[in-house]
């Protein structure tokens, strides 16, 4: 009898951030009944104003944990994404529920009635989930907004893209940890499908988290099949590539390199009359938009991409995952295969793979190397301006590349030279020696190349094991796993347990049935 009376006498004073708080929340308002592991951890972190990274893949569930953690927080939500498309369906999904919290959107696709209104709302304290992009944070009106608003949890989605060890990197994502102290460094959640240790880390240092809690899930993929074909020659490599794509179950997306390589196995696939769609960093806005719509709708089997596509996609029936040319790092080659059997069927990423490639990689990193002078040039160009000085200034006056100057401003931010403001112009950190500043700064990025190739060996490492090759990138990103996984090729040369799947044998060119 006492221990009923005793539970009842002590609910009342129990926290909401205890886990009956948070499963209720997250059934009355979104009508979840339990929470995927590592969601709840999460939020009681939050709730407890402790900043939180959460590795998790595509569809486990992160939107849910800023969702629910925003419901049981006095404050305004600011969400950073980089994706407009992205930022649209979270705030219909939002608001379609019956919370009593809107959701507002601010990009540079509203129009100024549209704009107003968002930040009207804002304003007066109806807009308690704020989604931007983060080139947004340029701007002052933006940032009084969103003092006005009292943010009280600072969301960073896709939060890899600070990382320049990762994929995807987005200069305009470094102007968010000031932007995160500019705001009185309310609790951050950083939040991201991919990141090996050293991407955890630099997101940890970039946004300036204060003694973070790190939940890492989920990275094993099971029902993809792992493989790497090799090949002596671009010919044997391309026809292999067609003919395996004639023969797979579809749809399914083929990775290259280069803008004109998605162009030309495109028009090959064409020949074979397979249905396909090229993508690349190359096309406008609305032809982008048009081909990721058509390839998402059905309307084409294959799309030939760059990494340009595929951020934010959740294409659930995506049936394979095949890379072309090798990618700069294990991080992005998981991030991209990770597209594939999102529907939990069955799913096959295949590497075509010439050594010769790595050696191609290699010489393209190479073309990341900056000169103390170039990094000097830059450094007083921003010493002889007496207020801060836009980046597009910069590369006006220095005569240098956006891609150099961009390089050339993160170095020497990082050697302290210079401050990155949250408008993202750029002003001198007290008084530094411009010239030894200018070395030190061509010094880290040199240590930053060394990495990059690095990270190639880590891939030709991943492409040339005989070993099982899921054990290789689930350890690579500090999942424990111990072969053999039965599904990957070198398991099955190993074991002769091919499960009597149909597979495509690339010498040939024909569809088998493996015994």
């Amino acid at each position: 009898m006492t221990m009923p009376t005793a539970s009842k006498k002590t609910a009342p004073r129990e926290s909401p951030r205890k886990q009956p708080g948070i499963l209720r929340v997250a059934r009355e308002n979104f009508g979840y009944e339990s929470l995927r592991p590592g969601q709840e951890e999460a939020i009681r972190a939050l709730l407890k104003k402790t900043d939180t990274l959460v590795v998790m893949p595509t569809g486990a569930g992160k939107s849910a944990i800023y969702q629910i953690a925003g419901l049981m927080i006095d404050g305004a939500i600011l969400v950073v994404s980089p994706l407009i498309a992205l930022q649209k369906d979270q705030v219909d999904s939002i608001n379609s529920q019956e919370a009593g919290a809107e959701a507002v959107v601010i990009n540079s696709t509203q129009r100024a009635a549209e704009l107003r209104d968002a930040i009207e709302k804002i304003e007066h304290g109806e807009g308690r989930f704020i989604f931007l992009a983060p080139e947004q944070l340029r701007k002052e009106t933006t940032f009084e907004t969103l003092e006005a608003a009292r943010v009280k949890l600072f969301v960073v989605d896709e939060a890899h893209c600070i990382s320049e060890w990762g994929h995807d990197f987005r200069p305009d994502y470094l102007q968010l940890g000031p932007a995160v102290e500019r705001l009185g460094h309310p609790p951050v959640l950083a939040m991201t499908a991919t990141a090996s240790r050293e991407v955890r880390e630099e997101i940890v240092g970039r946004l300036g988290m204060r003694k973070p809690k790190i939940f890492v899930h989920g990275f094993d993929r099971p029902n993809i099949y792992l493989r790497v074909d090799h090949y002596d020659t671009d010919d044997k490599k391309l026809e292999a590539l067609i003919q395996r794509v004639h023969w797979a179950a579809k749809p399914g997306i083929v990775y290259v390199g280069a803008r004109k390589t998605a162009e030309a196995i495109m028009r090959h696939l064409e020949e074979e009359s397979i249905s396909a769609l090229f993508y690349h960093g190359g096309l406008r806005a609305s032809e982008r938009h048009l081909i990721q719509e058509r390839f998402m709708s059905g309307d084409a089997d294959v799309i030939v991409a760059t990494n340009a596509f595929g951020m934010g996609i959740d294409k659930g029936n995506v049936r394979f995952v095949y890379h072309y040319d090798i990618t700069e790092s294990l991080d992005a080659y998981y991030q991209e295969i990770g597209r594939a059997g999102r529907d939990g069927e069955r799913a096959e990423a295949v590497l075509f793979y010439r050594s010769e490639d790595i050696g191609a990689a290699s010489f393209k990193a190479a073309e990341s190397k900056l000169a103390p002078a170039e990094a000097e040039r830059v450094a007083e160009i921003v010493a002889d301006q007496a207020n801060p000085v836009e980046r597009d200034e910069i590369s006006e006056q220095s005569r240098l590349s956006e891609r150099k100057v961009v390089t050339a401003l993160h170095r020497l931010e990082d050697v302290g030279a210079l401050e990155v403001l949250p408008t993202g112009e750029v002003q001198l950190a007290g008084d530094a020696d411009l010239a030894q500043a200018a070395e030190a700064a061509a010094e880290e990025q040199e240590r930053r190349r060394e990495i990059k190739r690095h990270r190639l060996l880590q891939m030709q490492e991943y492409a040339e094991t005989r070993a099982c090759r899921r054990e290789h990138l689930l350890r690579y990103f500090g999942d424990g796993f111990t072969a053999p996984c039965h599904n990957c090729d070198n398991c099955e040369a190993a074991t002769g347990d091919s499960h009597g799947d149909i597979r495509v044998d690339p010498a040939i060119g024909a569809r088998r049935e493996v015994a």
